[in-house]
C-alpha cells in the first residue's frame, strides 16, 4: 500500500509598525518651545501644553495678539529666559505685569474708538484703565463679533483679544432684531444699545436699563407703539407711573420718550451710567435720543403718536446684567 505524505509550509509575516519622533527643535532649551501646527493663541498653546496663565506666554513671547503656524513659542515664562535663543527674558513681577496689562488696556482702547467711531458711540479715554466705560464697550465689541458677553477685563493673549485685533469692522450683532425693517436691540449685560436698519447697524450708544426689581421687560421684535416730544415742555415728559413733583430734566423725566411695552421707553436722560439705574427705561444721552428720534423721522413732530406705522421700530432686550468681580 502506498503511503502519500503531504507537507504544509506556513509563511509568517511580520509587521513593523514605526513611529517617527520629531526631530528635536534648535532651540536654546527644547523642553520649553514648542512650534504651532496652526494658527493659534496663547491661550490656547497654554491650555495644550499645561503650560500656565497665558499672560505670561504673552508677555514671555513679545505680547503678540495672535501666533502664526509655525511659529516657536517659549512656554516656560517663569525663568526669566528666552528658551529659544537663550536670551535673558523679562522677568514677570508684579510691576513689569501691571505696565503691560495698562499698556494693552490703551491698545484695546484705541481699538475700540476705531472700531465704533462710525456710530456716534464717542471715544473712551486711552488711558491705560481698565474701568466700567472700557468694560461696557468691550461687551459691545464681543456682542458684535459673536463672544460670549461680559464686562469684564479682555486679558491679552486670550482668545477674544485676538478676535477683537483680527477685525477691521465692527459687526451687526446676531440677533432676531435685524429681521425688522428697523430695529433696536438693547443688551442688559452690556448696557449697551445697537440700532440699526436690516443688517446694517446705524448706531451703537450707551444706556442704562432697569435696576433690580424694575428689571428693563425681555423683548423680541416688539413694536415701538407710543412717541411723545413733549413739545411744550423742552421735550421733558413727567412719567404717570413714576411722576416728579415738576417737569425739568433735573428731575430725571423722560426726554422724548419712545415705548415699546406698557409703561417702558427709551427716552433721554441727563444721568446714564453704565449700570442698571432705571425705573424699567432705557436710558440715552439726551443728545443720543436726538440722534435716534431724527433717524425715525420724528424729529419734526409737534404731539403726541401712537400710530406705529409713524414710528416703524421694533426693539430686542436680551441679557443679564452682572458687575464685574
Amino acid at each position: 500500500m502506498d503511503s502519500t505524505t503531504t507537507t504544509a509550509a506556513t509563511t509568517t509575516t511580520t509587521t513593523t509598525t514605526t513611529t517617527t519622533v520629531p526631530a528635536s527643535l534648535d532651540v536654546f532649551d527644547p523642553d520649553c518651545v514648542v512650534r504651532a501646527d496652526v494658527a493659534t493663541t496663547f491661550e490656547q498653546i497654554a491650555i495644550q501644553n499645561s503650560a500656565g496663565d497665558p499672560v505670561a506666554l504673552w508677555l514671555a513671547n513679545g505680547q503678540m495678539d495672535s501666533i502664526e503656524a509655525g511659529a516657536l513659542v517659549d512656554v516656560c515664562p517663569g525663568n526669566a529666559l528666552n528658551d529659544i535663543d537663550g536670551e535673558p527674558g523679562p522677568t514677570l513681577d508684579d510691576a513689569t505685569v501691571s505696565s503691560a496689562l495698562a499698556s494693552n488696556t490703551e491698545r484695546q482702547q484705541a481699538k475700540l474708538n476705531e472700531l465704533f467711531s462710525s456710530f456716534g458711540t464717542g471715544d473712551l479715554a486711552v488711558d491705560g484703565v481698565a474701568g466700567p466705560l472700557t468694560g461696557q464697550r468691550l461687551c459691545a465689541a464681543r456682542l458684535a463679533l459673536g463672544l460670549d458677553t461680559t464686562i469684564d477685563d479682555m486679558m491679552p493673549g486670550s482668545i477674544e483679544q485676538a478676535a477683537l485685533f483680527a477685525t477691521d469692522s465692527l459687526p451687526t450683532p446676531n440677533s432676531t432684531a435685524i429681521e425688522s425693517e428697523r430695529w433696536v436691540l438693547i443688551d442688559r449685560t452690556c448696557q449697551i444699545m445697537f440700532i440699526g436698519a436690516g443688517s446694517d447697524t446705524a448706531f451703537v450708544f450707551p444706556t442704562s436699563t432697569g435696576s433690580e426689581g424694575f428689571e428693563t421687560r425681555e423683548q423680541d421684535r416688539s413694536e415701538a407703539f407710543r412717541f411723545n416730544p413733549a413739545p411744550d415742555n423742552g421735550g421733558w415728559h413727567d412719567s404717570s407711573e413714576f411722576p416728579v413733583g415738576v417737569d425739568n430734566p433735573l428731575n430725571g423725566n423722560l426726554y422724548k420718550p419712545l415705548y415699546f411695552d406698557l409703561g417702558q421707553a427709551i427716552h433721554g436722560a441727563n444721568n446714564v451710567p453704565p449700570t442698571p439705574q432705571s425705573k424699567g427705561c432705557a436710558r440715552l444721552r439726551v443728545a443720543d435720543q436726538d440722534t435716534f428720534v431724527a433717524w425715525l423721522g420724528l424729529d419734526d413732530a409737534t404731539g403726541e403718536t401712537w400710530r406705529k406705522d409713524e414710528m416703524n421700530v421694533t426693539v430686542n432686550v436680551q441679557g443679564e446684567f452682572a458687575p464685574r468681580p
